[in-house]
């Protein structure tokens, strides 16, 4: 026998899958955009109004047309049961009254004088008199008899406002038609359901003109971030190029304001992205060039290892020995070269660091003046002169640092520039900034190259010589080691004149110790 309840458990499953589904195609429906939800709720709004301000206008007018016709009807039949007491009292009937007294179309008179029979007539439109029938009289008689005697509704002639007026023993009923008044309220309300619509129509097509021209630089905003997301920013070399157009990115309105930021954003974002590609290139190149100036020394420290280790296992010779001993000593210089260049790159790591330095008191005449002494005996083909205050000038800083700074200056100074040139060094007070100046009368900086001056491992000669090569971290040394004193250094050049300046603060600073 068939179980009922396995019969109905698909259905009761296929129900239940139904019932969840529908949460998830509502969820899918397409949300409305802000330009529908502004202009169904501007021409939902107005159009409430509209109708609210022409229904009250209506009932309103209505009112005062309902309250005249009363005023009216009341006024006829006072004058009227005067006017047909003589015409009773000779037994008229309300036709034979209405031929003989002329009254406006739609015009109602009805006259009861028990025990006879009630007579009714009305004024037609075109001004003659019909009688009312007995069924038309005892619909006239029902309405009086009705909860609002002002108002009845005659079959075939319409809704009539009435009052009723003694004249003697004879009751008078007075009627006058509200097809006027209808009429009336039916074409004002026509007016106003007209004018309403072509007034929500131009509404809304104003409002959808409005809406829009005031959403199209949000529009321009979206469709700007789209493209732009659509960018392939995590590759080489990234430019973003699209920008809000100018005139949707007027900062004068709410949304033109979006756009500006949006263009402000994106120039940021370029700079970085700029920034970060040039940062990577000089990574790149920074690592190639230290690598290569690694690589130099080490061969040479394997070649001559190699060379003195196969001499003496050959034989021990005096001439070996020797041959070992130059070897030996060609590794030891390789070795402080390699030291020279690895202690360099930890100094530039510590001083990006904000490490390495030891607060003094320094004086700048006298290092300078040293520093000069120094370096003549290395450059003997130079002409070195020395431009330098009567009172000393002095800094707070790390001496041995500012050393180096200055002597990497001479250095580059003497390098760079044939036998012959004249080093001016000088020294002076520029307020609170103390100065430091190397000059030469050489031939020059290449123009290619002083945007990159003092970058590391960059080099006047390409060759890696080292005699005119070096490793090119001087430069970038010494501006790091000023960088640290909270000073600048920069460079002035054409052929016959090359200035390097200095300047660091000459304000007095409380030693402190920085080192590692």
């Amino acid at each position: 026998m068939t179980d009922v309840r396995d019969v109905d458990a698909p259905a009761e499953d296929e129900n239940t899958m139904t019932d969840a589904a529908a949460p998830a195609a509502a969820s899918a429906r397409r949300p409305w955009t802000l330009q529908r939800k502004l202009i169904v709720t501007v021409v939902g709004i107005t159009s409430f109004i509209m109708v609210l301000v022409g229904v009250s206008t209506s009932a309103i007018l209505g009112g005062v047309l309902e309250d005249g016709l009363n005023n009216q009807v009341t006024n006829a039949a006072e004058r009227t049961a005067v006017l047909v007491r003589g015409y009773i009292a000779q037994g008229w009937t309300a036709q034979e009254i209405l031929e003989e007294q002329p009254q406006p179309p739609g015009f109602l008179l009805a006259i009861e004088t028990p025990p006879s029979a009630p007579t009714a007539a009305v004024v037609e439109s075109d001004a003659s008199v019909t009688e009312l029938t007995d069924d038309q009289i005892g619909d006239l008689a029902t309405g009086l008899r009705s909860e609002t005697p002002s108002v009845v509704t005659i079959d075939g002639l319409g809704s009539f406002r009435v009052e009723g007026e003694p004249s003697g023993a004879s009751i008078v009923v007075v009627g006058i038609s509200r097809d006027e008044v209808a009429s009336s309220i039916g074409q004002m309300l026509t007016t106003i359901g007209l004018l309403t619509a072509g007034g929500l129509i131009l509404l809304a097509l104003a409002t959808a003109w409005t809406i829009r021209a005031g959403l199209a630089p949000l529009r321009a905003v979206a469709a700007t971030a789209e493209r732009v997301s659509d960018l392939p920013l995590d590759q080489g070399e990234v430019s973003i190029s699209e920008r809000v157009p100018a005139h949707q990115a007027d900062p004068r309105t709410e949304v033109g304001r979006v756009g500006e930021a949006l263009n402000t954003l994106l120039d940021h974002v370029g700079t970085s992205l700029t920034a970060r590609q040039r940062n990577e290139e000089r990574m790149r190149t920074f690592v190639a060039d230290a690598s290569h100036e690694l690589r130099t020394p080490l061969a040479s420290i394997r070649g001559y290892s190699e060379l003195s280790l196969r001499a003496l296992s050959k034989d021990r010779h005096a001439a070996t020995i020797e041959t070992a001993e130059a070897s030996l000593e060609r590794i030891q210089a390789q070795s402080l070269r390699m030291t020279r260049l690895v202690e360099d790159l930890l100094l530039l790591a510590r001083l990006d660091e904000g490490q390495e330095l030891v607060y003094g008191t320094v004086d700048l005449t006298r290092l300078v003046l040293e520093a000069v002494g120094d370096a003549r005996p290395a450059g003997p083909g130079h002409t070195w002169v020395l431009e330098l205050t009567d009172e000393p000038v002095q800094v707070a800083g790390d001496a041995g640092r500012l050393n180096q700074v200055v002597a990497n200056l001479l250095a580059n100074a003497r390098t760079h520039t044939p036998d012959g040139t004249t080093v001016t060094v000088g020294v002076e007070r520029d307020g609170d900034t103390a100065v430091v100046r190397v000059h030469d009368d050489g031939p020059g900086i290449d123009p290619a190259l002083r945007d990159e001056l003092f970058e590391r491992f960059s080099r006047a000669d390409r060759s890696r010589a080292r005699q005119t090569g070096g490793t090119g971290l001087g430069l970038s040394i010494a501006r790091a080691i000023v960088d640290a004193h909270g000073g600048s250094i920069t460079v002035a050049s054409e052929p016959g004149a090359t200035t390097f300046e200095v300047r660091l603060p000459a304000r007095p600073r409380d030693p402190a110790v920085t080192a590692d």
